[in-house]
């Protein structure tokens, strides 16, 4: 590898190449390749099942029926880690922001939730992702989402502008995660909400351990711990924060839940 591809820059174009093609292979444009989470499931679904890229692992972690109804290449481009829906609670008339929001199923299960009095953002910095998250929300029918093109590090919404955010195996991707976490607070209104699916690791493996565990686009290596999670929403300022594992991605890596809250005060 080289010493470009191991800077920021380099990274965020290694993920935004390895989505565009997974956008491109659910359309049946390309080639999947090897899967979004490297061997094993990686982040996109529990260990020893195949890549989420051909078979849509990842809309194994919703519960039965709750993907009924929604456009095919929604639920194939599922690439998850996680429910984030299972652990958010939304409630009719609430704004939600999915970070990384890809194909668009997490978008359009809120948007089911949320009703015609509440509103769906997904924010992506893959054109090919937003092409197909476009297409799903024409398909479905859903006229309370907005697919918005940009980083989830500078999120292009104003502040206070959403009640909860959700996202879904995307923030162990990002190389300025205080970045994301600040860009969460900000977006919130006072009192909202974060519940997010995520990989992270042990607290006793180093950030080497990680990157022998497996790759940065895999979405091990650039995992946070549970304690750098923690004082990560604990610095921006998030309140209530908690991250629960649910099951594990690669040894001493975890698919985890993490709930935190703005102060309402």
């Amino acid at each position: 590898m080289s010493e470009d591809t191991e800077t920021g820059p380099g990274l965020r174009e290694q993920v935004r190449s390895r989505y565009a093609g997974a956008a491109l292979a659910v359309l049946g444009q390309a080639d999947g390749g090897d899967g979004c989470c490297g061997d094993a499931g990686g982040c996109c679904a529990p260990a020893g099942t195949l890549s989420a890229l051909t078979d849509g692992a990842g809309a194994s972690l919703y519960r039965e029926g709750e993907t009924a109804g929604l456009p095919e290449d929604a639920v194939s481009a599922s690439m998850g880690c996680g429910n984030p829906l299972a652990v958010a609670e939304l409630h009719e008339g609430e704004r939600v922001l999915d970070l990384g929001s890809g194909g668009g199923i997490d978008v359009l299960l809120s948007a089911r939730r949320v009703g015609p009095s509440g509103h769906a953002y997904g924010v992506d910095m893959t054109d090919e992702m937003l092409a197909l998250a476009q297409a799903n929300a024409r398909q479905a029918g859903a006229a309370n989402v907005t697919f918005l093109k940009g980083q989830i590090e500078a999120v292009p919404l104003p502040d206070a502008s959403v009640d909860v955010v959700i996202s879904n195996c995307v923030i162990n991707l990002s190389t300025d995660k205080p970045a994301v976490l600040a860009e969460m607070f900000r977006v919130l209104v006072r009192g909202g909400r974060i519940g997010v699916s995520d990989v992270v690791a042990d607290d006793h493996l180093s950030v080497v351990d990680r990157a022998a565990a497996g790759s940065y686009v895999g979405c091990i290596a650039g995992a946070l711990s549970r304690s750098e999670y923690l004082a990560g929403l604990a610095a921006a300022g998030f309140t209530g924060a908690s991250v629960t594992f649910t099951h594990e991605a690669a040894p001493g890596m975890h698919s985890a839940i993490v709930r935190a809250v703005k102060p309402s005060a």
